[in-house]
């Protein structure tokens, strides 16, 4: 600053303050803190001190570390300053008992991330600090716990864990039990259920393993319960035990559902749990739904569901449903399926009608836009379009060819897709690349920037060639191939291939299917690749 023409004391306070708001606040606190009387008034304010976050970042499940030097002084100069302003406080596992050690006198909400599943037990147990500091303090708890291949747990680890936390947290209002998490736990109630209740809980996000445990969850346990969040492994009759699915739930208003694995039970067992909420202001349903007739479009979601519900101002959904072709003859279009969503006032709706002869199988996309999912599977050639900022892995199956042009679209589509899933063995009609489609709209070497794993095991030659070619795509560097070793054979012409070179280089590593011993030659033509 010594040459500066403007100082950063010639800022005004507003201004400050906005640019260090773009900052996180352990970043503002360690660098200013201590530099002159002006700046420590400003950050000492309740903007940089109210939520302290002690690791640098959270993404894809991956948490970076503070330095040991960086948590020294946070631990001896910075937190007895600001302890009793601080409300929030986000930690990791290995800095969490040296933090806790010290008295926050206003924390209400505490995040702890990274734990191991031995020490997350541990922890939650009467004997620990979490007891005797904070027992009738915290209000809203975060729970991540970390996926190490080295210790082995069941999902009745993840149960006591989560049961416990009612005992120690007697005030708990807000709990996120690792519902964020790539890599869930999963809570499953089938065996000698634990007991637990929490009258003062109004808040759920959790993992199940059955359908069964969310309707567990809601058996009056968590009688002011009105928001629950739940991601289920599946959605299925128990042959375990029987639960009651018809108390009414006249507190709750909210509910999100989401299931990766397809039911047969949308009729049996999520309608009746859904008609329970008589009172429910906000619903999101992710599904996948086959066994039926037909389709679900609008007229099922309003009939079945809306006008159970006459308090619902918020609906959004995913929903892929899919029949059996059985030689039917009415099949309804896409225009058919998007016309029973004219008295959706309130939401853009997209649909998305597939038919595949070869399999007998229909199968019908819809969901609200725009779409707030990770991901977005099974994309065929009828892909409405449209950009989805948030998506992060795709699949791609169809029984008709991917052409150059669809490909195009769909890197303009997802612009930060990291994991693309190939399932096609449909040769390409139009081989030939093509600088103008027919439209005259420019296709321009198509560019994946964030693509870092792309699976083509299942695909046909012609698209290995698609994703090979420098003259067709620009591979990213560091990217891991999965492909099956015949093809990658054939479209890199034995290994010889100065087309297929330039992307091939930039392969960080090659999962080969159907191949055990790797030729010289195969690892020559990819010298910088781990060959798996």
């Amino acid at each position: 600053m010594k040459y500066s023409l403007i100082k950063l004391n010639d800022l005004s306070d507003e201004i400050l303050i906005y640019i260090l708001k773009k900052l996180e606040n352990d970043q503002v606190l360690y660098s200013l803190i201590g530099v002159n009387k002006r700046l420590n008034t400003l950050i000492h304010d309740r903007i940089f001190t109210s939520h302290l976050r002690l690791m640098r970042y959270i993404s894809d499940d991956s948490i970076n570390l503070l330095s040991d030097t960086i948590l020294d002084r946070f631990y001896s100069e910075i937190l007895p300053s600001i302890d009793h302003k601080i409300q929030w406080l986000d930690l990791e596992s290995s800095s969490m008992e040296r933090i806790l050690s010290r008295n926050y006198p206003n924390l209400y909400r505490l995040g702890l991330y990274n734990l191991e599943i031995e020490s997350a037990k541990h922890l939650f147990t009467n004997e620990t600090i979490l007891n005797d500091l904070f027992k009738n303090d915290i209000l809203s708890l975060i729970i991540h716990i970390s996926k190490n291949k080295k210790q082995t747990s069941t999902k009745y680890d993840n149960t006591i864990i989560f049961t416990n936390i009612f005992s120690i947290f007697t005030n708990l209002q807000e709990l996120k039990f690792d519902s964020n998490s790539i890599y869930p736990r999963y809570l499953s109630f089938d065996i000698s259920p634990p007991i637990f209740i929490s009258s003062t809980l109004l808040e759920l996000h959790v993992n199940v393993t059955h359908f069964y445990d969310c309707i567990y969850l809601l058996d009056g346990r968590f009688n002011q319960l009105r928001l629950l969040h739940v991601n289920t492994f599946s959605i299925e009759r128990s042959s375990v035990r029987t639960v009651n699915n018809s108390e009414k739930l006249p507190n709750l208003k909210c509910f999100s559902l989401h299931c990766e694995i397809d039911t047969v039970y949308y009729d049996q067992l999520i309608l009746p749990l859904l008609h329970r909420m008589l009172n429910l202001e906000k619903l999101h349903l992710c599904l996948k739904i086959y066994g039926r007739n037909t389709f679900i479009d609008g007229n099922n979601l309003k009939i079945n569901i809306k006008n159970y519900m006459r308090q619902l101002n918020q609906f959004t959904f995913n929903i892929r449903s899919t029949i059996r072709l059985d030689n039917k003859i009415n099949l309804l279009s896409n225009e058919d399926i998007q016309h029973t969503f004219n008295h959706f006032q309130n939401n853009k709706i997209i649909s998305s009608v597939d038919y595949f002869s070869e399999m007998e199988r229909g199968q019908c996309h819809i969901y609200s836009y725009p779409y707030q999912l990770k991901y977005y599977h099974q994309i065929t050639n009828n892909f409405p379009g449209g950009i989805f900022k948030y998506v992060r892995e795709i699949s791609l199956f169809d029984e008709r060819s991917f052409e150059h042009k669809f490909f195009f679209q769909i890197s303009q589509s997802f612009p930060f897709m990291k994991k693309l899933t190939l399932i096609n063995e449909k040769p390409q009609n139009d081989k030939r690349y093509r600088i103008f489609d027919d439209d005259n709209q420019h296709l321009s070497i198509i560019e994946y920037p964030h693509l870092s794993h792309l699976n083509l095991d299942e695909a046909h030659d012609d698209y290995v060639e698609q994703f090979l070619l420098d003259t067709k795509t620009s591979l990213p560097n560091s990217l891991y191939l999965s492909v099956d070793y015949q093809v990658l054979k054939r479209v890199t012409q034995h290994f010889t291939r100065n087309t297929t070179r330039i992307n091939s280089i930039k392969l960080r590593s090659l999962g080969l299917i159907g191949k055990c011993k790797i030729p010289k030659y195969v690892k020559e033509y990819f010298p910088r690749t781990k060959i798996l």
